[in-house]
């Protein structure tokens, strides 16, 4: 994995069984939130899937679109676009009622101190888009931040683990999914709670964060030593096949990798390959922020690319100096604050 182009490629070429279930997606999809770092790649993939399934629906990607060519590149690929601010009543009227819609809208980075604006974007927003689509399949793209830490040994949290978020931004993302529960209960909309952590791909991710710190003889600190990632490719995947799933009273899914990863075991293999003496500071803590998505694995089956495909993956991106998204995940955040 060299270039942005075989990056794209793997991000955005459905598998057989995402052909397979699109073909039983009735109607257009609508992604709300297309800008951030994985819905141009949804966009892309979903609009593959149908063309690979023989079907002529939509796939229509809504952001603001204030900077740069997403916006081109997604309609030069077949996805159409509106450019809306999901917050301006005028702007969200405007978009038409579409049968399926992933809900990808939300802020995560900069709340510290602006507290006000994640709230807006992640409870506020929600209701409004709740009662513009009231006869739509919603999956609403979710965290697992909202679940407590847990004990590194107990296998993760379920859908069924009691929510306890740290901080404002996990405490926000709880309430983005009340507010839609309420009007999926209220209006039987059907919807699913998508609960991701923590998706990755070349430019951006924990695998990248430990790479680099590896790479530039930084030390690692193991405070927070387990993890769970998934290929981005395969979130996505996932989303889409959710539209299949979801229910009136929101259905579950905690999505992410099948492995507990240890930090340490991590680095040590990325140092294997880069011919360097990792060092390390801090103990690993007793608990950390771990989701186990046994029932998204059931549904779907294992993802598409494997951990040690993603590692070497990295190693290539970073050795050819491949392009990095500047946004760092804050997995070993331990107090909520992002």
């Amino acid at each position: 994995m060299k270039t942005n182009e075989q990056l794209m490629t793997a991000l955005t070429t459905p598998s057989k069984r995402l052909i397979e279930d699109i073909k039983k997606i009735n109607g257009d999809i609508l992604i709300l939130g297309v800008g951030g770092k994985m819905g141009p790649s949804l966009a892309l993939l979903a609009k593959k899937a149908l063309e690979e399934a023989g079907k002529n629906n939509k796939v229509i990607g809504v952001s603001r679109f204030s900077s740069g060519n997403l916006q081109n590149e997604l309609e030069s690929n077949g996805v159409e676009t509106l450019a809306a601010d999901l917050l301006v009543d005028e702007d969200l009227n405007g978009i038409p009622e579409v049968k399926n819609i992933i809900f990808m809208a939300g802020k995560k980075f900069g709340t510290t101190g602006n507290e006000h604006e994640t709230w807006g974007m992640n409870t506020y927003l929600p209701s409004k888009v709740a009662k513009k689509f009231p006869n739509s399949n919603i999956v609403v793209f979710s965290s697992g931040n909202i679940y407590p830490f847990v004990d590194i040994a107990n296998g993760g949290c379920t859908e069924d683990t009691p929510t306890s978020p740290i901080g404002e931004y996990a405490q926000s993302c709880l309430g983005r999914e009340r507010i839609f529960t309420y009007f999926s209960i209220k209006n039987e909309t059907p919807m699913l709670l998508f609960r991701l952590n923590y998706a990755i791909d070349m430019k951006y991710g924990v695998l990248l964060e430990i790479a680099n710190q590896v790479y530039n003889d930084m030390p690692v600190d193991l405070t927070t030593g387990v993890v769970n990632v998934i290929w981005q490719g395969d979130a996505n995947e996932y989303a889409i096949r959710s539209l299949l799933h979801c229910t009136t009273g929101p259905n579950i899914l905690n999505v992410t990798g099948p492995e507990t990863i240890s930090i340490r075991w991590l680095a040590e293999q990325f140092g294997n390959r880069f011919n360097k003496e990792v060092t390390f500071i801090n103990e690993e803590a007793s608990s950390a922020l771990l989701n186990n998505a046994g029932k998204a694995h059931q549904l779907f089956g294992y993802p598409n690319v494997t951990l040690q495909e993603m590692i070497e993956w990295t190693v290539e991106w970073i050795e050819n100096e491949g392009e990095v998204i500047e946004k760092p995940t804050h997995f070993q955040e331990r107090k909520g604050e992002f």
